[in-house]
């Protein structure tokens, strides 16, 4: 079973918490804080793979969990990481949170990091100084990602067979490849893609038979507004066109302009056309047909075929074969150009991750002064609220970030409420 879409929920590892932990041996007084650190969390990754071809294991196993850290222990043991969860999707496969796209998994063993997991607290012993050798503070291990994705597949061929139902593209497919498609003769026959490697001189051309398409198709009429997606893949577009067709360059166009309803870029895609079923006409007809898609088509290249008699198949794939060579190479060329015209960042993550921002708010009668930014909101997730110390801790990281200091330009007391995240504590401990 053929399947494109899929929602899966991810979930990567919570690292683990740190732990109070004193040296107790006989003999030994005061033998001081040994409490370990947490393990991270482990992360979700994607692996892609050429060996999948199909979403549906996804269907049966909707959620992607990665294991949690160990929390930290005694005599400066730290937590074991928690192990990576690698999931295995085919080639191809777009990973969207949110309807924004953050993996496109396109080359074989190629690995993202879709989640990542929480780092780990630190234990007690990572506290200690000189001022303070009975530290009894110790961080929580942080969340790891977790959010729903959306996957879908976009198949990954060298050529995408694009033409009306019953144009003759199964038969096509299945006579040039190892493709064995169902075949019948009447349309939406093709319900799902096929993928068949034809084998031409020295090369070979990887084929997708995308279920065809009619007009309206890129509106959701029929079954093409389904699979479109496929064709966004491919190098290069085999145009087939029944030579039986009443008004063929018409037919030629209205496939053309499904393309360009889905997406502007199709058109831009190299194209070669093919007339098929063409055992059964003379050479006048096919050569009028020919002149008739030449007034619609100038500049692509127009062959007459009969997969059924096996005539003028070497004649397209060669075609075809020259198309995706040419097609590889500017894709190449463009890709180290980008990668020569990326530009430096010059302002580190680190002062970014500094940034703050305090809101005042009032709710409910009372004023909240609420704490935004990556670092602080870090710092209040590994927080164990529950200890005095540690929120202490907390409140003295505020003063040195400059915190402090603002809240109380905006009129926050030692007893109003401070908001960092989904934590709440007063400014000064009551």
């Amino acid at each position: 079973m053929f399947v494109d879409t899929a929602k899966v929920f991810i979930q990567a590892g919570k690292g683990g918490d740190g732990a109070v932990s004193f040296r107790h041996e006989i003999y030994i007084d005061k033998g001081g804080p040994d409490g370990g650190d947490g393990g991270k969390g482990g992360n979700v990754i994607f692996k892609a793979t050429k060996n999948l071809n199909t979403l549906l294991d996804f269907r049966y196993k909707p959620e992607l969990k990665a294991k949690p850290g160990a929390n930290g222990a005694k005599r400066n043991k730290a937590g074991r990481s928690g192990e990576d969860f690698i999931v295995k999707v085919p080639m191809g496969t777009v990973v969207k949170r949110d309807g924004k796209v953050i993996a496109d998994l396109t080359k074989d063993d190629e690995e993202v990091i879709i989640a990542r997991g929480g780092d780990g607290g630190f234990g007690n012993a990572h506290f200690k100084s000189s001022t303070r050798q009975a530290p009894r503070i110790a961080e929580l291990g942080e969340q790891g990602d977790t959010f729903e994705a959306e996957l879908e597949l976009k198949l990954l061929a060298d050529v995408g067979l694009v033409g009306f139902p019953n144009a003759g593209k199964s038969t096509f497919l299945s006579v040039v490849s190892n493709a064995r498609p169902e075949i019948a003769d009447y349309a939406f026959t093709t319900l799902t893609p096929n993928l068949g490697v034809a084998d031409i001189d020295s090369t070979s051309l990887l084929i997708a038979d995308i279920p065809g398409l009619i007009e309206g198709a890129s509106v959701g009429k029929g079954l093409g507004d389904a699979f479109l997606r496929h064709v966004e893949r491919t190098s290069v577009l085999l145009h087939l066109i029944d030579a039986y067709s009443d008004d063929i360059a018409k037919s030629y166009q209205t496939i053309r302009l499904e393309l360009a309803s889905y997406s502007p870029e199709l058109l831009k895609r190299a194209e070669v056309i093919a007339l098929t079923k063409s055992e059964g006409l003379d050479d006048e007809l096919i050569t009028m047909q020919i002149n008739a898609l030449k007034t619609v088509a100038p500049d692509s290249e127009i062959f007459a075929i009969s997969s059924t008699a096996h005539r003028g198949l070497k004649e397209v794939l060669r075609a075809l074969a020259k198309k995706v060579a040419l097609a590889a190479q500017k894709s190449e060329e463009e890709e180290t150009a980008t990668e020569e015209g990326v530009p430096r960042i010059t302002l580190s993550s680190d002062a970014k991750d500094l940034s703050w921002h305090v809101i005042k708010r009032d709710e409910n009668g009372k004023q909240v002064f609420v704490v935004t930014g990556a670092k602080i909101e870090k710092f209040a997730r590994r927080t164990n609220f529950f200890g005095y110390e540690n929120v202490n801790r907390l409140r003295d990281i505020m003063k040195k970030m400059g915190i402090t200091h603002e809240l109380t330009r905006q009129g926050a007391l030692g007893d109003s409420i401070i908001r960092i995240g989904i934590n709440e504590f007063t400014l000064v401990e009551q």
